[in-house]
């Protein structure tokens, strides 16, 4: 269905090395597999590993906490305007 090439690296591959493709599920649904093939992708191993590991770090998001997201009040520039002038 796919030519054996990684979808990443575009590392081509042979008999000999074509244990080292993988295919990917694009969304990371295990379960969709529709005939048509358009939630695959071929990967090599390597470059499969890190789309995984780049999805579960994606996982951890924002690491900030509820208070740290309350809108920041400090404004350092609020008074640049006279602070420009007093130098005048």
């Amino acid at each position: 269905m796919y030519p054996w090439v990684c979808g990443r690296c575009a590392r081509e591959f042979n008999k000999n090395n074509l244990h080292e493709l993988t295919v990917h599920h694009r969304d990371h649904n295990h379960d969709n597999n529709p005939i048509d093939g358009s939630n695959w992708e071929l990967l090599c191993v390597y470059c499969h590993d890190n789309e995984h590991s780049r999805f579960v770090d994606s996982g951890y998001g924002d690491s900030t906490t509820k208070e740290q997201k309350k809108e920041e009040t400090y404004n350092p520039f609020a008074d640049l305007a006279s602070m420009l002038d007093k130098k005048k």
